[in-house]
């Protein structure tokens, strides 16, 4: 059986889950909905799909279901359209900041008969998985105690934070819900405190924290702590140990190897693998003319991400250059699926790289000027396109 989906939100999380779907058998994409045309029409080529929007996928019977990636502030809306529609619903968390709101839209989800999930996805996580099964067995007796470390490697733009409704209710809901999974009961009393401490700019312009410390404790006694940082400088970090009356189970991160190098001076073991994804793994067998296309195709990328941050703040690019045609033979010449996953290694190692403070320094600042200046844009202008020159411009396939 063959799904049809239709994906609204084209940002950094409707682009995972877009492409996470896309590599599934049993799905075929229906087309992809944004409110902004442009990364709505960048997924949608890259995915092999087309530009629709939000009522065209209400309308359209033959689409199966709806995966929401959108801001926080739709979700609620399209939840409920969705279900009115008779489509089953995979969306992001969380289903609204009020929950008298997301408690409405879960009784028009279980009204319509359709499904709904949520995108808690680390109860999917096999090591999580199976720590929870070996509670379940009884392993480690009586729960008792609960501890959580959950760290990012770099926080999102405050653009999209801004809209999140905070990182209690975007980043820590995550854990919360491992707090509940694990110990299989409600808090009953909640002690929580936030600071600033990463990036002054989550505070001043996004109202927000980036750093946090939580103490629960349920209703039978059981306590549970959670640490979380939107910054760590070694990358994700997703750890949580469990405290019984017979033992302790421990989930640690997933890393590209366990293998451990001891030296005179060091002991030393892999990073944690990044949250979305490691370039360096994805790479890995990919040699001769394959790999120097593959590495063409990231120096690619690196451009037109950069040129995305430059118009953000700038209003112009640093590169003035169509890149559509370029990006399209590309993924016909490495192929569509793992050039999707190029495009996110990229995207996700420039959000940590040219965050919004980066552009704040008065060098960058003073660049601007030069940037603008006529003598900047004819130069580009100059600039022979190689591949013409040499008289080997490649076509694309129709």
């Amino acid at each position: 059986m063959t799904i049809s989906l239709a994906v609204i939100g084209a940002g950094r999380i409707g682009q995972i889950h877009a492409t996470n779907a896309a590599r599934n058998p049993g799905v075929t994409l229906a087309g992809v909905a944004d409110a902004i045309a442009e990364p709505a029409a960048k997924l949608a080529a890259a995915l092999g799909t087309k530009v629709v929007t939000v009522d065209q996928i209400f309308a359209d019977r033959s689409i199966d279901a709806v995966l929401i990636g959108s801001s926080t502030d739709t979700h609620a809306d399209l939840i409920q359209r969705a279900a009115a529609a008779g489509k089953h619903i995979f969306c992001e968390k969380p289903v609204d900041l009020d929950l008298g709101r997301a408690r409405e839209c879960e009784k028009v989800v279980n009204a319509s008969g359709k499904a709904c999930l949520i995108g808690f996805q680390r109860r999917f996580d096999p090591t999580f998985a199976a720590l929870k099964a070996r509670i379940e067995k009884g392993e480690i007796g009586e729960l008792e105690a609960l501890s959580v470390i959950s760290r990012d490697p770099g926080a999102p733009p405050v653009e999209y934070l801004q809209r999140s409704g905070g990182i209690f209710k975007d980043m820590l809901i995550h854990d919360f819900d491992i707090f509940r999974w694990i110990l299989g009961e409600e808090a009953e009393t909640v002690y929580a405190t936030a600071s600033a401490l990463t990036d002054p700019t989550i505070a001043t312009k996004a109202n927000d924290a980036d750093t946090t410390a939580v103490t629960l404790r349920t209703t039978s006694g059981k306590l549970a702590q959670i640490h979380t940082s939107r910054r760590a400088a070694y990358g994700y970090d997703q750890r949580f140990e469990v405290l019984g009356s017979k033992g302790m189970l421990q989930a640690g991160n997933h890393r590209p190897t366990e293998v451990v190098a001891s030296g005179p001076d060091v002991v030393s073991i892999d990073k944690p693998e990044h949250f979305f994804l490691q370039p360096p793994a994805l790479m890995e067998g990919h040699e001769g003319l394959e790999g120097l296309l593959d590495e063409a195709y990231l120096a690619h990328r690196l451009v037109e991400e950069v040129n995305d941050r430059y118009i953000a703040h700038f209003g112009q690019p640093l590169i003035p250059l169509d890149t559509t045609r370029a990006n399209l033979i590309a993924h016909q010449l490495i192929g569509e699926p793992f050039a999707n996953q190029l495009d996110e290694a990229v995207h996700h190692a420039l959000t940590g790289m040219l965050d919004d403070a980066s552009f704040d320094q008065p060098s960058v600042q003073a660049y601007r000027e030069r940037l603008a200046a006529p003598d900047t844009a004819s130069a580009w202008k100059r600039w022979p396109c190689l591949s013409q020159q040499l008289g080997v411009e490649l076509q694309l396939k129709v």
